[in-house]
């Protein structure tokens, strides 16, 4: 196996719009909880310390990959973070492709081979993914920045002989 691969994305665990605004609120409250209570204790510069500690971890979080997916020679492998169990999905088992909205919901948890109600669930960011269904009705639901281009390339990837 060479490294060409049909696609490649890297999901990042702390590039979520969501989370990032929520920690920034967060160290912003630190930051003024600092401010009120300059004069009152000497307590204060915890705040200080706790609003940098959030914006340092915020910033290491940008560059933390949560999982990478890649396509090659007829496979889906995602790869997870440090101890997570690679996984790879044959597209020969796979009968149906589609694009879906992941979740419904506003605020999703970054997950990797969630096992839920039929389903095995892949997401970092976004709301879209694409949805593999195998002979076996299982669906692996994958998130993604680009699902028309993980999208094409699947169907693609399925074509070959």
């Amino acid at each position: 196996m060479g490294n060409n691969y049909a696609f490649l994305e890297k999901q990042y665990i702390g590039r979520d719009y969501i989370r990032i605004c929520i920690r920034l609120v967060m160290a912003a409250f630190c930051f003024a909880a600092y401010v009120y209570e300059r004069d009152r204790d000497n307590t204060q510069d915890l705040f200080l310390i706790v609003g940098f500690g959030i914006i340092g971890i915020s910033i290491a979080l940008l560059f933390l990959i949560q999982y990478q997916i890649k396509v090659q020679d007829k496979c889906v492998i995602l790869e997870g973070l440090w101890t997570a169990k690679k996984v790879t999905i044959d597209l020969n088992s796979i009968v149906n492709v589609r694009k879906d909205v992941y979740s419904n919901f506003i605020l999703n948890n970054p997950v990797y081979n969630l096992h839920r109600k039929g389903s095995v669930r892949f997401y970092s960011s976004g709301k879209d993914a694409v949805v593999l269904t195998d002979r076996d009705g299982l669906e692996y639901f994958i998130g993604t920045q680009r699902p028309n281009e993980l999208y094409l390339v699947i169907q693609e990837e399925m074509r070959k002989k």
